[in-house]
Order: structure tokens, then C-alpha cells, then sequence
């Protein structure tokens, strides 16, 4: 299990506020993105309270001064394709992050995860990394889009996964499997159904951001 201090679960009146529209059916795609947009942003400024920070003198029009700018270098990785909701937002905060997508499903009778795409180059071209996963369900890809940022050679403690919505058991998991990743959450539900959704959840976040619900109903 990991140390309290690696799993974070925003208390905002804002982003409860946020997430229980999201949770609602009758919320329009604009809107589910824009409240997806709002959390990944608070959940991008709160994840981001401690990284390094390297100063430099600058000249305001009346007097010099001390400035700031983040050292490390920022990577971004999306799971596709609900994490493309969130990447903006942290965009929005790190105009200067390289983005490497990362393509991960999963199988609907097993429930475990199969990887499809990497945009990871062959070595490290950054120093730190936000995961981003809207849903953190079973856990299964969380776990294996972690499992490719360390065989990349991010080491554990540069990683942050960030997340609208956890389940605890897809919590626990990743804490079980990745002791040492911090985690961000915007809340956590207490169950899952028997096919591995959040419970009460948000519904399937892919098909809620780009419109494409009746879609999968037709699959």
C-alpha cells in the first residue's frame, strides 16, 4: 500500500460542483468537456505544487527583479482517447510539455488492458510526467500505461497520474502494483459493476466527450 501522502483526493466545493454535472445524462458533450477541462486543470495545478523551480533576473518597466521558470522538463501522456480531454487544460499550464500518446484498451470480457499505440520515443526526452486517465476503473490501464512509462525509463517518483474519477478497488490496485506513484484524484467511488464501470460513475468518458455513445450502444 502506498504512504498517504502519494494519493491526493481533492475536497473543492468547485469540483464537486464540476463532477456532479458530469455525472448527470442529461449533460450535453460542450459541456462534459469543459467540466473534464476544468478539473484536469485544477488537478494540474494542485499536482503541480512542488516541482523545481529555477530563478533568473529580469527587468520589469520599473526595476529589476528575481524571477522564476520550472526546471524540469514536462511531459504529458494522454491515454487515448479520454485522456485527450484533460490535455488541453494541462497545455493551458505547460504551453512548453511534449505529448506522447499512449494508446491502451480494454478487452470486454476480460477487462484487461491491450496496448495498441506508443508515441514514446526510444529514450527519455523528459524529466517529469503527468499520466493522464480520466477513469481509473479496474485499475488494468492505469497499471499498464505506468508499466510503459517505466520500461521508457521514468523512474516511479517522476511519474504523476492524474484523474477525474477513481474507483477504490482500481486504487488499490495501482497502489499494489505502483507503491510509489502519486496519485491525483477529483474524487473516488466506492464500487464497480460486475463489468468493471464505475459505480455510480461517470459512464464511458471517451464516448461522452466526442458524442459517440449511440455509436458503441450499436456495437
Amino acid at each position: 500500500m502506498a504512504t498517504p501522502s502519494k494519493l491526493h483526493i481533492l475536497s473543492h466545493p468547485i469540483v464537486n460542483a464540476r463532477l456532479s454535472k458530469l455525472r448527470q445524462t442529461t449533460t450535453s458533450g460542450k459541456e462534459f468537456r469543459e467540466g473534464i477541462h476544468d478539473i484536469s486543470l485544477i488537478l494540474g495545478i494542485e499536482a503541480s505544487r512542488d516541482l523545481e523551480e529555477e530563478s533568473f533576473s529580469g527587468q520589469t518597466p520599473v526595476a529589476p527583479f528575481v524571477g522564476s521558470v520550472i526546471k524540469p522538463r514536462i511531459g504529458l501522456t494522454p491515454v487515448l482517447r479520454a485522456g485527450m480531454g484533460m490535455t488541453d487544460a494541462l497545455l493551458n499550464l505547460f504551453p512548453a510539455a511534449r505529448v506522447y500518446h499512449l494508446g491502451i484498451f480494454r478487452e470486454k470480457v476480460s477487462l484487461q488492458p491491450i496496448e495498441y499505440y506508443s508515441k514514446l520515443p526510444p529514450n527519455p526526452t523528459v524529466d517529469q510526467v503527468f499520466l493522464l486517465d480520466p477513469l481509473i476503473a479496474t485499475g488494468g490501464t492505469a497499471c499498464a500505461a505506468m508499466n510503459m512509462l517505466l520500461e521508457w525509463g521514468i523512474p516511479v517518483d517522476q511519474i504523476k497520474l492524474l484523474c477525474v474519477l477513481a474507483s477504490q478497488d482500481g486504487l488499490d490496485r495501482v497502489q499494489k502494483e505502483h507503491p510509489g506513484v502519486e496519485i491525483w484524484a477529483a474524487a473516488v467511488d466506492a464500487q464497480l459493476t460486475p463489468n468493471g464501470l464505475i459505480l455510480p460513475g461517470l459512464g464511458d468518458t471517451g464516448d461522452r466527450l466526442y458524442n459517440t455513445i449511440k455509436d458503441s450502444e450499436a456495437l
